[in-house]
């Protein structure tokens, strides 16, 4: 989940395309599954290519809850819903003074989300959208893209209960492609692009499935 801190060094290696390509879903999917994503320079800017080396995961069997994360679990201050408002949390999380989420961007990832390749993990309080996260699923791979809060700990709740979601769903890979100190926290760490390429062929084909076939398009998380 690309949060990037200001200057931050990312050993990243990105790939400008000759010449243009609309941002279409089966783009994305084909880029996906090649170990590739898409960032505009800025929220009007061009799109580039990216593939990191290294690349951080989550380990989903050695997903980390701090103590005071766990305190604010079982209050139960959110009410946790999925794929409720995926529109509002990608436009959520390009609400920042620097952002790599154009419209382009916004309006690809909407269409993904309708094909039911792309899913938001949304905290509520009341009718108020409190925080959240989103990113694509294909396969047994989840791509986290990019969380936010508008009130404290929401996008940390929003994560924890992704982990669950694709622990529970058979998920092998929870990819966050760049590291930074508060995805380290939960236990995000780097590995080498090949082994993540190994990683990602691997998950790509399992056979999964984020959202309950049988239920409606929105879904709220019971605790």
């Amino acid at each position: 989940m690309r949060d990037l801190p200001a200057g931050c060094s990312t050993g990243r290696q990105n790939v400008y395309t000759s010449e243009r390509h609309s941002l279409t879903p089966d783009l994305l999917v084909m880029a996906y599954r090649a170990g590739f994503f898409p960032m505009a320079e800025s929220r009007e800017g061009p799109l580039a290519w990216f593939s990191p080396d290294p690349r951080a995961i989550i380990p989903l069997e050695s997903f980390r809850i701090s103590r005071s994360l766990r305190r604010v679990l079982q209050k139960g201050t959110f009410t946790v819903r999925m794929d409720c408002a995926f529109e509002q949390v990608i436009r959520a999380c390009a609400e920042r003074e620097e952002t790599w989420i154009s419209e382009e961007i916004v309006e690809a990832y909407s269409a993904l989300h309708t094909r039911g390749l792309a899913h938001s993990v949304e905290c509520w309080q009341g009718d108020q959208l409190a925080g959240g996260l989103y990113g694509v699923a294909i396969g047994g791979a989840f791509f986290g893209e990019s969380m936010f809060s508008r009130t404290r700990d929401a996008s940390k709740v929003a994560l924890v209960h992704l982990v669950t979601r694709l622990r529970a769903r058979g998920y092998l890979l929870l990819d966050t492609q760049f590291l930074t100190p508060h995805l380290a926290r939960f236990g995000a760490l780097e590995i080498p692009r090949a082994r993540y390429i190994a990683l990602l062929r691997k998950a790509v084909t399992a056979v999964t499935c984020f959202s309950d076939p049988s239920a409606a398009s929105s879904q709220e998380v019971r605790e």
